[in-house]
Order: C-alpha cells, then structure tokens, then sequence
C-alpha cells in the first residue's frame, strides 16, 4: 500500500511527472491570482517536520520493497520555497540521508520566496540537491500583474530569479498567454519578453489562460472587464514573445501543458526560426473567432 496520503488537491509541474512528491507545506501562501483556482479549498501552511520525517521513511522502506528509488523528488504545495529554512533543511538533509542517488530536488518559488531569503541561505538548499525551481511569472508587465492580484512586480520577478540562478539553482518561468486579455495584449507581449530576456531562466515555457469558472478571473470576463483572446490571438501572443527574445543562455523552451492548443517545444535561440515559422503556420490555418477549449484537467 503507498505510504502517503496526500492533501488533495496536489499539483506539480509537466517536467516532474514522474517525481515523488512530498508535501512540505499546504496551499499557497498569495492564494489571491484572480485566474486560479488551485489551492483555494486551504489554508496556507508549514507542516511539522515530524509528520514530513514519517512520510519520508516509509516512503523509503516502501521503494526497496518494491526495488525502485525515485531519481527526482519535488516539494509541494504551491510555493514550498517560502517555508523556513529550520523546515527545508532538516527536509533536505533527511531526503539526501535516505536517498543518497537522487539526481535533484525540485520547487515551486514566488518572487517574495526568492527576495525573502538570502543568497546564502538559496546557496545552502542548492547543496541540498534542492537544484530546479520554477516560477510563475504570468505577465512581465507589472498592470497585468496588478490586474490579476499576483502579488509582486516585474523588477521583484527580475531580482528574485537572478539571485536565485546565482545560488546555483536551475530555473523554469512560465508566462501566460492571454492573461492580460486584449486590452493589455501588447504590453503583456513587450514586458515579457524584456524580463526574460533579463533573467534568460534556463527553461521557459507557455499555458493558455482559461477563465475557469468559480474564479475572479471569471466574473470579470462575464462582466466585460476582460475580452479574452480567440485561439489565433493566443498563438499570435506566442509568436511575439518569442520573436522578441535575445537570451544571454540557451533556454529550453516548451509549451506542452495540457492547456496549450498545441505541443510546441525547441532550443533557444538555435531553434527559433523554425518555431516562429511553424506558429505562423497555425495562424495563418487557425480560424478567427475560435475560442481556446476548456480542459478536463489542469
């Protein structure tokens, strides 16, 4: 019998789907985004050490009876790098203990996660094996950030994710299409672009904005507040974006979520004219009008 009971719901990136997961906090600490709707059945907190140390060591004894050991583990829920360092260290250590193989450890971070610790305390966790964070930037643009109540500024996403790349961590940032609607669609293009450019994260990728009913997000398209954007306009956000980037790195580029239209993926820049050419394809093939589907499943 698995070892862990999970605090439904539980959410981890594409890239970690076949990590172990291990909840080391509950929720998320904003829980205020106006597009989401994930973490809005709790409460946001730490959980005791103890009850993380029992999961971790039947987990353990669970995976030799069965002869497989995870090679990834990622910490949930939705900003576990907001945690305390007592919490994550004494995690990190016993995950290292237990499990002496394992490639890396991932994260999900805000940018008041990144400010709020130091360089030091980011280079510790690294040593940890706490090696991939990833970020939801959404908008580069700081009105479209106010817009959907994110809870940090372009330059807080800027300075957070350099001084977490300087500690030696990997770092995913995904934006989304169509978050701004169509009112803020050229500035939401322009202003994220620039702040990848600025960090040049080593893995970037897109999700399409739903308008999830039950959610903020919601209630302002249903009032007019928000025009969302057609399917063509959605690929024509990408397209921009992309065009407009100028990395200092090579950055993995993906837009494979189950909310994207289509599966889209390359090196960047290497790769770049053959993405761009490939999305002007599916404008020029997407027909006006059309309207991205809501999934079954985020």
């Amino acid at each position: 019998m698995y070892p862990i009971k999970y605090k439904e719901p539980v959410f981890r990136p594409p890239s970690e789907g076949r990590s172990f997961l291990i909840q080391v906090t509950l929720g998320c600490s904003n829980n205020m985004c106006t597009y989401c709707d994930m973490y809005r059945s709790k409460k946001y907190q730490e959980r005791p050490f103890e009850e993380i140390k029992l999961e971790l060591v039947k987990s353990k004894q669970y995976f030799d009876s069965v002869g497989y050991l995870p090679s990834r583990i990622f910490l949930c829920d939705g900003d576990a790098l907001g945690a305390s360092m007592e919490l994550l260290e004494s995690t990190l250590k016993l995950i290292n203990e237990l499990f002496p193989e394992l490639d890396r450890v991932g994260i999900y971070a805000t940018a008041q996660n990144m400010l709020e610790k130091t360089e030091e305390e980011l280079k510790k966790l690294a040593s940890l094996k706490l090696t991939m964070a990833y970020l939801g930037l959404e908008s580069g643009n700081d009105k479209v950030l106010h817009m959907i109540v994110k809870g940090n500024t372009q330059q807080d996403m800027i300075l957070g994710s350099k001084k977490l790349i300087n500690s030696g961590m990997k770092l995913s940032i995904i934006a989304m299409l169509g978050i701004g609607g169509e009112k803020f669609s050229k500035e939401h293009v322009r202003d994220t672009a620039n702040t990848i450019n600025e960090i040049s994260p080593h893995y970037f990728s897109f999700l399409t904005t739903m308008s999830l009913p039950g959610t903020p997000y919601f209630k302002m398209t249903e009032r007019g507040v928000i025009k969302e954007l057609t399917s063509k306009k959605m690929l024509e956000e990408m397209r921009d974006i992309l065009k407009e980037l100028n990395p200092k790195r090579t950055i993995l580029f993906r837009a494979n979520h189950v909310s994207n239209q289509f599966p889209l993926g390359g090196s960047l820049p290497h790769d770049s004219r053959n993405i761009l050419e490939i999305l002007d394809n599916w404008i020029s093939t997407t027909p006006d009008g059309v309207y991205p589907p809501i999934p079954t499943s985020m």
